[in-house]
């Protein structure tokens, strides 16, 4: 049925339906999965990097984390070169904000503006959807810590805890049992990090093989942005016991 109706993006189907926008969303579900969580003293990011070989010369800087104001990050998932348009028109349009109104922007205000964009690649003709899923994680004086993802339909929604990529139902049902409202930044590093464990493809952890970065609010108010070093990233995986089961197969 759906072959009348998928050669364009612009066109429903009978049943409402948008194909290329859900081909798109298929794209994001081969992607690594990314998780974000957030507590009461900041909003927890990791993802899984899809290391495809070892051939590969890795690169130093990050793969699935990226900063878009000095008060907003995000996670990624899809594929990259589409990622990197947004990001980059993301960044943009903070600055203009900042530069007009000389405050940072409001997260969900930013997130929105982003989805905007989004939205009108499944409007016209000749444009097909961007391939990415985001996790934004930001803070502001309106809302204080914030999480959100969106979609390649340019949907957006506020979230405690989501996962997007690769097993997200399953990474999601965890969460949803898991999640307590007064979770603590470590306790949401934990969390974040247990659920990669049951749900990656992998059959081990490694810092190799994941990225970790947290916002938070430093002790002189000062919104912060860190991404976690391989070595700590090793210390965590051990302090959490997530590596065990490597230890046992090797």
């Amino acid at each position: 049925m759906s072959r009348r109706y998928d050669s364009r993006t612009t066109i429903f189907s009978p049943e409402g339906r948008l194909y290329q926008v859900e081909y798109a969303m298929e794209a994001i579900g081969n992607a690594g999965t990314a998780i974000g969580i957030l507590s009461k003293d900041g909003v927890v990011l990791v993802g899984e990097k899809k290391v495809t070989s070892k051939l590969l010369q890795t690169s130093t800087s990050t793969e699935k984390m990226y900063k878009i104001d000095d008060h907003v990050a995000c996670a990624v998932a899809g594929i990259m070169s589409d990622a990197n348009i947004l990001i980059n028109t993301a960044r943009v349009q903070a600055q203009r904000y900042t530069y007009a109104y000389q405050e940072p922007m409001p997260v969900e205000q930013l997130v929105q503006s982003l989805c905007d964009t989004k939205q009108g690649y499944t409007q016209f003709g000749g444009l097909r959807p961007f391939g990415v899923s985001f996790l934004f994680a930001g803070w502001d004086k309106n809302f204080g810590f914030q999480l959100y993802t969106s979609d390649p339909s340019g949907n957006y929604g506020g979230w405690k805890a989501a996962a997007i990529g690769a097993n997200n139902q399953a990474a999601q049902s965890i969460l949803k049992q898991d999640y307590k409202d007064d979770i603590t930044r470590e306790e949401a590093v934990q969390l974040a990090l247990k659920v990669l464990s049951k749900t990656m493809d992998s059959t081990s952890l490694t810092s190799e093989k994941l990225e970790l970065a947290e916002v938070f609010l430093s002790p002189s108010g000062k919104v912060k942005y860190q991404v976690c070093s391989p070595e700590n990233l090793t210390k965590l995986l051990v302090k959490f016991g997530v590596t065990q089961p490597a230890a046992d197969t090797a």
